[in-house]
């Protein structure tokens, strides 16, 4: 069963956000990743200003509804713009679904941002904006979850 989560883009201030969204919903936030705590990368350099901003971070609204979010990095390529910063996440069941609806929804991509592969935080991941100008994600967590840590 794939669900669908709102994924949230900002400029520096994700933290403050979602602060402010823990007592809106009031619900804990599960957890923050810090783009300080990504494997360093010779090819990928980082400025020591954005390794404290937000890789991501979550609040479980309820059962099945996740808000998430995260700080954009300009010297990645990334800047949130109001009106243009926020992606349709799916999180997938499997891997098998993962791929089936990368490949079905990026046909004819406009932008690829991140190719469907593994990350350090996810078994199958990729963003991309399709040929409507729509930006998604999509994700399959399997073993790489911090509830499985």
């Amino acid at each position: 069963m794939t669900r669908i989560h709102a994924y949230l883009n900002f400029n520096g201030n994700c933290e403050d956000a979602f602060r402010f969204y823990e007592t809106v919903f009031k619900k804990p936030n599960i957890g923050i990743h810090r783009f300080g705590d990504i494997p360093e990368n010779p090819e990928f350099k980082m400025a020591d200003a954005d390794k404290n901003k937000v890789m991501h971070t979550a609040i479980m609204i309820n059962d099945n509804t996740m808000l998430m979010g995260s700080d954009c990095i300009e010297g990645f390529g990334h800047k949130a713009v109001e009106g243009t910063n926020t992606y349709i996440m799916l999180d997938t069941s499997s891997a098998a679904e993962a791929t089936e609806l990368y490949h079905a929804l990026s046909k004819d991509a406009k932008i690829i941002e991140m190719p469907l592969g593994e990350q350090f935080f996810a078994e199958v991941y990729a963003s991309f904006t399709d040929k409507f100008g729509i930006p998604w994600m999509i994700h399959f967590e399997g073993n790489k979850g911090q509830h499985n840590a």
